[in-house]
């Protein structure tokens, strides 16, 4: 699979999966698609060979665009979606048109050109486990999503489940638990927290604090991907986690003591609509049927590298903090 479309490509997840991919298989050639809204950004992609790497600014709704680039790629990796809860609760038809919409554009071209199609999904898709559940999210647990994003994601995972089995479409779906690490937008929680102590202000958690999310370093997941294109079956899903099951008053209690402040030196806020309460993924399929493990097993590392990161790029993050905090306020949030 030498020629790779990425979708997605200049956003958090898929930027970085771009840049494993470049170092990790120095024969393949990318090239990524991206509407570039405002979780797209093309200093996401900085630096990257010519001679490997090109980009297209454009939808994934528009079909004509779509097929002229997945005939000529051998392999499509699904990773552009409208992923922010809190703005699928503010505006949910965005969600409907990326997520659905976007999704039945690719499959169709590329079960029309017989290309392998891999479909990045969530592990919100399954709802939520009690807090004092032993269980953890498996391949076979049913949908329960709770937001308008986690829904159409869900809707979007059957869509290529539905087109295996009818059309014969050669796919996989990873399902994976909460990503961290670099170059991830300031709407995010791990990033936001960061970015309002480098500016002098408080943190915010929504309610308690006590729900719990299964974070995983956004590397591992990238690795766990590419091998699943590589050696996943046709018609499977994987769940990608690492074992990374935290609260979120943990977490922020963490990012400041890292940051050199006092761990209570945050603020609770009235809670999400329908937050859901835990996430946890069982990653043994992956495991025992790819032999995949992950690199960052210490989460508390992992976290410090991710907090130098935004002390060192200011210069990114900063032109998007403003705005991001400016839509929250106005939505109520």
């Amino acid at each position: 699979m030498k020629e790779i479309l990425i979708t997605g490509g200049a956003g958090f997840i898929g930027s970085n999966f771009v840049r494993y991919v470049l170092t990790q298989r120095p024969e393949a050639r990318v090239t990524v698609l991206d509407k570039l809204t405002y979780a797209g950004n093309l200093a996401n992609l900085a630096g990257l060979p010519e001679e490997r790497f090109s980009f297209v600014k454009g939808d994934i709704c528009d079909a004509a665009l779509v097929e002229k680039l997945v005939k000529k790629t051998d392999l499509v990796v699904h990773f552009a979606a409208e992923s922010h809860n809190d703005n699928s609760l503010l505006d949910p038809r965005p969600f409907l048109d990326a997520n659905i919409i976007g999704t039945f554009t690719l499959i169709e071209a590329a079960r029309k050109f017989n290309k392998r199609y891999h479909h990045i999904s969530t592990d919100e898709v399954y709802g939520d486990l009690e807090l004092d559940d032993p269980a953890r999210f498996t391949e076979t647990t049913p949908y329960q999503p709770s937001s308008p994003y986690s829904s159409t994601k869900a809707g979007s995972d059957l869509l290529v489940r539905a087109w295996v089995r009818s059309f014969g479409l050669a796919a996989t779906i990873s399902n994976c638990s909460n990503n961290y690490g670099p170059y991830q937008h300031v709407e995010k929680f791990i990033p936001r927290q960061i970015t309002e102590i480098l500016e002098d202000r408080r943190p915010r958690l929504y309610g308690s604090g006590q729900q719990v999310r299964d974070w995983i370093h956004t590397e591992d997941h990238s690795s766990a991907v590419l091998l699943i294109c590589e050696q996943g079956e046709i018609g499977e899903t994987y769940l990608i986690g690492a074992d990374g099951e935290r609260n979120n008053i943990s977490v922020v209690r963490e990012i400041l003591r890292i940051m050199g402040r006092d761990e209570n030196d945050f603020e609770h806020v009235n809670d999400r609509a329908g937050h859901d309460m835990r996430y946890a993924i069982d990653p043994t399929k992956l495991r025992t049927k790819l032999g995949w493990t992950p690199k960052y097993t210490d989460f508390a590392a992992g976290l410090k590298d991710t907090v130098e990161w935004y002390k060192e790029n200011r210069d990114w993050w900063q032109p998007q903090k403003a705005a991001t905090e400016a839509k929250y306020k106005k939505g109520g949030f």
